[in-house]
């Protein structure tokens, strides 16, 4: 059990990546505490955990709000007594050029992506740092690092939480804190499953989608979580403020 009696939070973890690796968490032994605004998905996350046999609880939390945010991490100290791991996983996307986005739509998805992994670990770090242990796990995205058409405010975003998770590591390094980031490629999440159905060529979009990495394929949100587990675990002792690449080659690579 790599993750044995440890109290892992994970951000939007009623779908996607998110619940991916709830499963995986609790399958490895840890208390996984599964946070979304989404009552009846955090619910079925946790059921099938509990129905495999894991341990997990839900509870209800907005990323992007302060109150929120702090009375989850309250109920998690006052259930638990301290937190072990924080997975900062829940994000939006974006899609438009810079001129074409609404300064509406621009606030929302900085909101969600970046203040929502400021939030969490605002609240969470002063725990950790009582308890001179932790790991912190932040998503970024391999966008963080190329060039994409038409995702301007993603990339911003995604590009800040890299930037943040290596500030935040030389801050805590002190305190037995690791902080990483995860930076995934194109994922086959529900959110892209939904974006395929919507395009006028489905097969076009997708194949448009897989050529971008060089495994010619799209990455499945247990690719993810496999990733999530082992900075979560003391596999990872000796990474600090590193960048996970998840992303099929679609960083380093380049198809002829």
């Amino acid at each position: 059990m790599r993750l044995e009696g440890k109290i892992t939070i994970i951000t939007g973890s009623g779908s996607g990546i998110g619940r991916s690796s709830a499963l995986l968490f609790a399958q490895e032994g840890a208390e996984v505490v599964i946070v979304d605004r989404d009552v009846d998905k955090g619910k079925e996350t946790a059921v099938e955990i509990e129905s495999a046999g894991g341990r997990a609880v839900f509870i209800k939390a907005d990323v992007t709000d302060l109150d929120s945010v702090r009375t989850m991490v309250e109920e998690v100290i006052t259930r638990f007594g301290r937190i072990d791991v924080l997975f900062n996983n829940a994000g939006i996307s974006g899609i438009g050029m810079l001129h074409e986005i609404e300064p509406d739509d621009w606030d929302r998805i900085m909101s969600v992506n970046v203040k929502g992994v400021y939030l969490p670990s605002k609240y969470v770090v002063p725990h950790m740092m009582k308890a001179k242990l932790g790991s912190i796990i932040n998503m970024s995205s391999c966008i963080a690092e190329i060039g994409l058409a038409r995702r301007a405010s993603y990339a911003a975003t995604k590009g800040a939480v890299l930037a943040l998770t290596k500030s935040m590591q030389v801050d805590y390094a002190a305190y037995n804190i690791r902080v990483n980031a995860i930076l995934p490629g194109t994922i086959f999440t529900p959110f892209v499953e939904d974006y395929l159905s919507k395009s006028d060529d489905p097969e076009a979009a997708i194949a448009l989608l897989k050529s971008r990495q060089l495994s010619g394929d799209l990455g499945r949100p247990e690719d993810v979580a496999r990733a999530a587990l082992f900075l979560a675990s003391d596999e990872s002792k000796f990474m600090m403020g590193s960048p996970l690449y998840i992303d099929g080659g679609a960083t380093f690579g380049k198809n002829a």
